[in-house]
């Protein structure tokens, strides 16, 4: 499941309540819940007045301004056409709600409660009378069963993510109901909660410029939404303003109180990175959230930081960090061959990189679940070999005798043992030296490109550009703006891209997107690697019809064993924690919840200080 709200996704349970079942095993069929769960409890009750994380008196006022890199086009971020402006979803509410400081519990927001039989083979949804559009028009079933019909046919990731959604229907006008294909399915209500609600309304009549809209076109009018900001001002590829909406009709609602604090959000685009961070330093951006070791290791020895004008904080975070990594797109014929994915595994020094590109502080990327109970290691458990030795066949037989371990350096630069191995991988996969280059039977050569958009990357793919020289390999550096980069990667035009996997406590649908067969045939979805393998398909069931929490974990970790053995990418790292850097005038909830930094949902500015000079126009 992905995690909704701003931020961070994905997190770690702690450990007493691995034993609660997702579901309360004693609700009676069709209760109307104000909230749902999948690890058992909702921690807050019906009548809450707030979330605990959050400052219910802050004040409110300001504008908030951030660096981003990059640039758009598009105001419509529902297609893989275009390149949409960042912020979009501060416009647009869902049905539920999440909680920052639950792992897996929505509560109601457009709907007041949420309902489903005990074999969850469909969810109704009953909508709040006061749910409002911000031009005040009501929002109904209608709307919802638009949004849902309209998503799942022009985005192949909502498509994907709702598969087991049958049929949307009106029962009421406020009262939707979604009838599943398959039962068992214990995360589709909350998943259908994460759903943003768009007005039929507003896409099917005419457009300033007198021609019928059309969600399937990039565009830059300002959308109609129905959430806490409203688009005030647009600056294609400079920047874009949202102000809040102060007659929100969800401001006094208890998932809604304390939060968004700042009068406006304007994000201000910038071409290079460092640029970027100039800006923030320079007092041109109010918080930076870093994500590159080596600038916060050398880039913030500042007057504005030893006077405490800027504060530096690294925020833990209880979040699992998914895999990141070095992504093959095994539509090209190179990497058909798992030997030569994992001859680049081996090529790549991460010890020697940690010490002398990142200030020691990262960890080695392990699995696809990293930081969670879900991650596996050692070999499989009891439980976890009843669901492998079926596909036993159609798998690496190292899965059951040899637990998965990233080769390893010992950070001097010396990769001769790891290169030698990779380099008898590679001439059993066919490839041979030729004339001191790697070439195949046909005399093609061994070439790659590295296709990356933050120039902050080449400095780690330089030095792994020569290890893989050193086995005959030539490769390609290329580094092109943002939007392209976005397109060639929809259109999986690249050979391997830095690609991020984000993960959360309850996987679910959303695996399908990332592994599944049907996501490898369709352009612009998360599959950018083309898995398509029937073990993993069958295990991805596996992970989205669990019955408990046990078997959830059981399910997962044998599909990270899979995903794992496979070598899709060359693991590189994470942090169990937000590196973050803002001006003193702003202030955060103390503690902060425990999976997100809330950024910007529930921050604020303090006192009288909100404002600063004027705005312009998880790396290395």
């Amino acid at each position: 499941m992905r995690r909704g709200n701003s931020s961070r996704t994905n997190g770690l349970l702690a450990a007493a309540a691995a034993t609660l079942m997702m579901f309360s095993v004693n609700a009676q069929a069709d209760t109307m819940r104000h909230g749902v769960s999948l690890f058992g409890n909702l921690k807050y009750a019906e009548g809450f007045k707030h979330f605990d994380y959050v400052n219910a008196g802050a004040p409110k006022g300001g504008t908030l301004r951030y660096a981003v890199v990059g640039g758009f086009d598009s105001l419509n971020n529902f297609i893989i056409k275009g390149d949409a402006a960042v912020g979009l979803n501060f416009i647009y509410d869902t049905l539920l709600e999440s909680s920052l400081d639950e792992p897996g519990s929505e509560y109601g927001l457009i709907a007041s409660a949420v309902s489903y039989p005990d074999d969850f083979s469909s969810a109704t949804f009953t909508l709040r009378k006061e749910a409002r559009f911000n031009d005040g028009t009501p929002i109904t079933a209608e709307d919802v069963v638009w949004s849902f019909k309209t998503l799942t046919t022009i985005s192949q990731n909502y498509k994907k993510y709702y598969f087991d959604v049958s049929k949307a229907e009106v029962i009421a006008l406020d009262k939707v109901q979604f009838s599943f294909s398959i039962k068992g399915n214990r995360e589709l209500p909350l998943i259908l909660g994460q759903m943003p609600v768009l007005p039929k309304h507003f896409w099917t009549a005419k457009g300033a410029n007198g021609k019928a809209r059309d969600i399937t076109l990039t565009s830059l009018e300002a959308p109609l939404g129905s959430g806490p900001y409203r688009i005030s001002e647009v600056k294609p590829g400079n920047s874009i303003t949202y102000e809040r909406v102060k007659n929100y009709w969800a401001k006094d609602l208890p998932v809604k109180v304390g939060t968004n604090n700042f009068d406006q959000l304007r994000f201000v685009y910038y071409l290079d990175p460092d640029v970027a961070l100039v800006a923030f330093t320079g007092d041109r951006a109010d918080l930076r959230i870093e994500n590159s070791s080596k600038n916060w290791a050398t880039r913030y020895d500042i007057p504005a930081v030893k006077d405490g004008r800027i504060v530096r904080e690294e925020l833990p975070t209880q979040n699992g960090q998914g895999m990141q990594g070095f992504a093959f797109n095994l539509r090209r014929a190179v990497f058909q061959d798992p030997r030569v994915r994992e001859a680049f595994n081996l090529a790549f020094d991460f010890e020697w990189a940690n010490k002398t590109l990142f200030y020691g502080q990262y960890t080695r990327s392990n699995s696809y679940f990293a930081n969670t109970e879900l991650a596996s290691s050692g070999l499989p458990s009891a439980d976890e070999l009843k669901l492998l030795e079926p596909l036993r066949a159609g798998l690496p037989p190292e899965i059951f005798t040899t637990p998965y371990k990233n080769p390893v350096t010992d950070g001097s630069g010396n990769n001769r043992d790891n290169l030698r191995r990779a380099a008898k991988l590679l001439e059993d996969a066919g490839w041979k030296i030729v004339d001191g280059k790697r070439a195949n039977a046909k005399g093609e050569p061994l070439s790659v490109e590295f296709l990356i958009d933050n120039p902050t990357f080449e400095r780690v793919v330089s030095p792994y550009r020569q290890s893989l020289g050193r086995l005959g390999i030539n490769v390609v550096q290329r580094t092109v703006d943002s939007s392209q980069y976005q397109n060639r990667v929809n259109n999986y035009d690249f050979d391997i891209i830095v690609q991020t996997f984000g993960q959360s406590l309850s996987p679910g649908n959303e695996q399908r997107e990332f592994w599944g067969c049907d996501a490898a045939k369709e352009p612009g979805t998360r599959n950018v690697i083309g898995i398509c393998d029937p073990a993993i398909e069958k295990l991805i069931d596996k992970v989205i019809f669990a019955k408990s929490r046990a078997e959830l974990i059981t399910a997962t970790r044998a599909l990270d064993r899979v995903l794992l053995s496979r070598h899709y990418v060359v693991p590189q790292w994470y942090l169990p924690s937000d590196r973050i850097a803002y001006w003193a005038r702003l202030a955060h909830p103390d503690p902060m919840p425990a999976y997100s930094n809330g950024f910007p949902d529930i921050w604020w500015f303090k006192g009288k200080d909100k404002t600063a000079t004027p705005a312009s126009g998880t790396a290395p």
